[in-house]
């Protein structure tokens, strides 16, 4: 009963000798975000077991756990892009007065 609870979503796959964390990482930030918010949604629609809630939370933790790592990875090419100094961006970016065009 277990076993079929899992199949379908992101727990697809995910046995009791398999954990979901053993699914492979995403492609990208942005297809483990969209992942991440399927799983939050059927999470929050309160139609999953128990044990199917323990392996989508499971997966989720190791999505947000790639995410951060991605922005981290992220955030060290833009310090090394901008000289180690990270300026503010302006909020106005298509300003008629052209004052910070050095961006």
């Amino acid at each position: 009963m277990a076993k079929s609870a899992l199949k379908g979503g992101a727990a697809e796959g995910a046995t009791a000798s398999q954990p979901a964390s053993a699914e492979p990482l995403p492609e990208s930030y942005e297809v483990a975000l969209a992942e991440l918010d399927a799983l939050v949604a059927r999470m929050e629609g309160g139609s999953l077991s128990l044990e199917e809630s323990l392996a989508a939370y499971r997966r989720g933790a190791v999505l947000v756990k790639f995410c951060q790592q991605q922005l981290e990875k992220v955030e060290q090419q833009v310090r090394v892009l901008d000289g180690e100094t990270l300026r503010p961006v302006p909020l106005n970016t298509t300003s008629a007065t052209g004052g910070d065009d050095d961006l």
